[in-house]
C-alpha cells in the first residue's frame, strides 16, 4: 500500500467533506485532490520522474500541501527545507539532494499558476511501500546535515499507529498551528488529516497573541504542539483557557521534552492532560503516552505498535529496569537510511537491525520510559534542533575569535537556548550581528561569553559541562 492508497479515505471517500482551512478560505478534499492532481501532472511536464527529488523552502501554505501530494502521487521525493534557513545553511541541501528545482514562495505559487493548465485526474504511476517519499535532512554532532529517506511505508505506519492509537476521527477539528516543513507537523500534523478525514485549520505560523482568537473562533478538538507552544498557552487568563479546553479532546506535544510542571499547570488551567510522545526524524513516533491510561508527568509512554525497544549500556548490554542506558529502536517506521551516506546509515545501524538513536532513557517497571538526556551536545529550542558545531565553526570563521564552543541553558519558555563562549579579540556585539545574518534565528547564541581559554581535558577535549554551569550561573549577556 501506498500513501495515496491511504489518503483516499479522504481524497476519494469524503470528496465533499470539509478538509482545510487556510487564511479564510475553505477546500473540500475533492479540492484538494484536484489541486494536487494538477500539480503532479505539472511536475511531470517539467520532466519529473520517480525518485527525483522536489526542495521546497516554504512557509506553511496550501501550494506546500499541493507540491507534497504531487510528490506522493509521482514517486518524486519530497525534501522540505527550514523556512528560517539562510543561503549558507540551505546550500549543503541543494548539494546533497541534487533537487530538480528548489522553490520559494513566490515559485510555489507561480507553479500554483501554471498547474491550472493541467489535468484534474490523477496520474498513473506504479509505487510501493517501499518508494521514498521524503527526505528529512537532520545533523549530526559533526555538525554534517544529512538526509533522512523516509518511505511511503514508514509514513503509512507511522499514520495508522497515530490515527489508532490517539482515536483521531473525521468528526475532529484539528488546529494545525506547527511549520509543515518539520517532521512532527509533516509526518504527524498531515497524515493524521489526511488519513482521519478531520476538518483542519492550517496558520501560517503559531503566534502566541493570536492564540486565544484562533481556539475560540475554530473551536478546535485536536492540537499538535511543542513545549513553547504549551508555555504560552498558560499566560492565556483563566476563564480563556476553560472556554478552550471546554471545546478540546487532546493536546499532544512532542519535539523537545515537556518540563513535568509545565504539563502540572496546563492540567490545571485547562482541565486535560496533555500526551507527551517521542519521535525522530529517522523514526518519526517511537513511544507516547496512552490515549486511554496514564499520562505520566516526564515520561514519554510506550512503544507504538510495532515498535520494538531495548536500552543498553556502552558496552552493548542489555540494562535492567530502573538503569539508564541508550536507546534503540526497531520497527516499520524506521527510515531506509541516510541519503547518499551508506557509512554513516551502517553506523547508525546494530548487526539486529535497531537504530541507535544516541538518547539516554530508562524503564520502568510498569513500562513507562522517560528520557535522561542525549549523548551528543543537541541542544532543543522551542521545538528547533540546535547543532552547537554548526554555531561554532561558524564563530571560528569570525575575525578576532580563537576558539568557540556553543552550550545549552535552561530557558522556561523554549526549553533551552544556545550560550556562546569564544577566545579571542572579537567584540560580541559583532558576533551577534554576524549570526543574526548569517543564521536562523533561533540558531543565535542568547549569550556570547569571552574569555580567555575554553576548558579542556587532558585529552584536549573542551569540557562543556564547566561551560555549563557557567551559563547557568549568568553569564554576561550582550
Amino acid at each position: 500500500m501506498t500513501l495515496t492508497d491511504l489518503f483516499n479515505l479522504s481524497l476519494t471517500g469524503r470528496r465533499s467533506a470539509a478538509a482545510l482551512e487556510f487564511q479564510g478560505v475553505v477546500y473540500t478534499f475533492g479540492d484538494i485532490d484536484a489541486r494536487s492532481n494538477r500539480m503532479a501532472h505539472l511536475l511531470l511536464a517539467k520532466g519529473f520522474t520517480k525518485g527525483d527529488r522536489l526542495c521546497v523552502h516554504l512557509a506553511n501554505c496550501v501550494e506546500m500541501i499541493d507540491l507534497f501530494l504531487a510528490c506522493v502521487k509521482t514517486g518524486v521525493i519530497f525534501v522540505p527545507v527550514n523556512i528560517l534557513y539562510k543561503d549558507r545553511e540551505t546550500a549543503h541541501i541543494r548539494t546533497d539532494a541534487d533537487p530538480k528545482a528548489f522553490l520559494t514562495q513566490s515559485d510555489a505559487e507561480a507553479w500554483s499558476v501554471e498547474a491550472l493548465t493541467q489535468r484534474a485526474e490523477r496520474p498513473q504511476i506504479t509505487l510501493d511501500g517501499d518508494t521514498p517519499a521524503g527526505i528529512i535532512y537532520t545533523s549530526g554532532t559533526t555538525g554534517t546535515s544529512k538526509g533522512a529517506v523516509l518511505t511511503h511505508g514508514n509514513f503509512a505506519v507511522n499514520a495508522v499507529n497515530i490515527v489508532t492509537s490517539w482515536q483521531i476521527h473525521s468528526s475532529d477539528r484539528f488546529l494545525l498551528a506547527l511549520p509543515l516543513f518539520h517532521v512532527h507537523a509533516l509526518g504527524n500534523g498531515i497524515h493524521a488529516w489526511l488519513v482521519s478525514g478531520c476538518r483542519t485549520r492550517l496558520l501560517e505560523r503559531f503566534e502566541h497573541q493570536k492564540a486565544a482568537a484562533e481556539f475560540l473562533d475554530f473551536a478546535p478538538t485536536l492540537f499538535f504542539g511543542v513545549p513553547t507552544m504549551y508555555v504560552r498557552l498558560l499566560d492565556l487568563n483563566s476563564d480563556v483557557a476553560m472556554r478552550i479546553g471546554a471545546k478540546m479532546r487532546l493536546f499532544v506535544c512532542g519535539s523537545a521534552p515537556l518540563p513535568a510542571q509545565t504539563l502540572e499547570d496546563f492540567r490545571a488551567k485547562y482541565g486535560h492532560t496533555i500526551l507527551e510522545r517521542y519521535g525522530m526524524s529517522e523514526t518519526l513516533m517511537n513511544l507516547g503516552n496512552p490515549y486511554a491510561g496514564e499520562r505520566r508527568a516526564g515520561s514519554v509512554g510506550l512503544p507504538f505498535p510495532g515498535v520494538s525497544v531495548k536500552i543498553l549500556d556502552p558496552e552493548g548490554r542489555p540494562v535492567a529496569d530502573g538503569v539508564e542506558g541508550e536507546l534503540y529502536l526497531k520497527g516499520g517506521n524506521l527510515f531506509a537510511g541516510y541519503w547518499r551516506r551508506a557509512e554513516a546509515t551502517q553506523a547508525s545501524m546494530t548487526a539486529d537491525g535497531y537504530f541507535k538513536t544516541g538518547d539516554m532513557g530508562v524503564r520502568a517497571e510498569d513500562g513507562y520510559y522517560t528520557l535522561c538526556g542525549r549523548k551528543s551536545d543537541l541542544i532543543i529550542s522551542g521545538g528547533f534542533n540546535i547543532y552547537p558545531r554548526e554555531i561554532e565553526e561558524f564563530l571560528q570563521e569570525q575575525p578576532g575569535v580563537e576558539e568557540a564552543a556553543v552550550v545549552g541553558m535552561a530557558d522556561r519558555v523554549r526549553g533551552e537556548l544556545p550560550v556562546a563562549f569564544y577566545a579571542g579579540s572579537a567584540d560580541a556585539k559583532a558576533l551577534e550581528e554576524a549570526c543574526r545574518e548569517h543564521l536562523a534565528s533561533f540558531k543565535v547564541p542568547k549569550r556570547f561569553v569571552g574569555i580567555e581559554q575554553l576548558p579542556r581535558n587532558a585529552m584536549g577535549k573542551v569540557q562543556k559541562n564547566l561551560l555549563r554551569n557557567h551559563a547557568s550561573f549568568g553569564a554576561s549577556k550582550v
